[in-house]
């Protein structure tokens, strides 16, 4: 015999709710005695439902304990009369649906609760983004504005960087703003650096030739637009651009100069 298919049938559960005819009791009886394990379901289906009744009913006088006190029976020999059709306790297994509907209800109370906080989350993230978004726009703007102004403004000293050398495809334009002591870099005309590598902008002395950082453009992959404001409080007379190591270098690399310009003299 599959014991554990018997188990899992589901007739052990009606056995114990008195939902069987005399003939299917005395079946599980006759098992109960064979086999251990069916007993010992039974135990645990009975005491299962001795827990959900007394959690919604724990007034009601009647239990399995009471009925099995009756019938002389204890823990160590829990028989049952065989030739004697279980009578239905009805405030007990009352008690059992309520408990069963209460659970459910409580299952489906937390899950909605559950679905309630992940809509706020996401309620919250789609907040959050939009607002970045929007303070995004109006720093856009606002960038997009103040080069407009610098763009028109006549004091603004306007520098074509050509290619050189091995990179004469190349080009680059600075907006040099000397009132504001600082440049608008347009690096549209560059290419992506390769991995580990930066542009470094330069300012330059020509007589004698005099290089000064003015620092790499670390943001050069991720900016769109490819304009770089940068601070120059030099008296500059020609901009350069090179490619160096990540982090920058102390002089420029000649063999690396990708695009260079002077500044008109008026």
């Amino acid at each position: 015999m599959d014991i554990k298919a018997y188990i899992e049938s589901g007739i052990l559960e009606l056995y114990v709710a008195g939902a069987l005819s005399e003939n299917e009791n005395k079946e599980v009886y006759n098992l109960m005695q064979q086999y251990p394990e069916i007993q010992q379901e039974v135990s645990l289906i009975e005491s299962a439902i001795m827990k959900l009744s007394a959690s919604v009913a724990p007034k009601s006088t009647a239990s399995f304990q009471n009925i099995k006190n009756k019938l002389g029976l204890n823990e160590n020999d829990p028989k049952v009369v065989p030739f004697i059709k279980p009578k239905y306790n009805w405030v007990t297994y009352t008690g059992w649906a309520a408990s069963i509907i209460l659970g459910v209800g409580l299952f489906w109370t937390i899950n909605q609760n559950n679905q309630l906080q992940s809509n706020i989350k996401v309620a919250e993230t789609q907040q959050s983004f939009l607002e970045t978004q929007i303070e995004l726009s109006k720093n856009s703007l606002k960038e997009a504005n103040t080069l407009i102004a610098v763009l028109r403004d006549d004091n603004i000293t306007q520098v074509p960087l050509a290619g050189q050398g091995n990179f004469a495809n190349t080009y680059a334009k600075v907006y040099w703003d000397k009132n504001e002591q600082r440049i608008f870099l347009d690096a549209q005309g560059l290419p992506e650096p390769p991995e580990g590598k930066v542009y470094q902008v330069w300012s330059l002395k020509l007589s004698p030739l005099t290089p000064t950082s003015l620092g790499t453009i670390d943001s050069f992959i991720t900016d769109n637009n490819k304009i770089f404001e940068i601070n120059n409080p030099n008296e500059s007379e020609a901009f350069g651009i090179t490619l160096e190591p990540a982090g920058g270098s102390e002089t420029p690399t000649m063999e690396q100069l990708y695009t260079l310009g002077v500044v008109a003299t008026s």
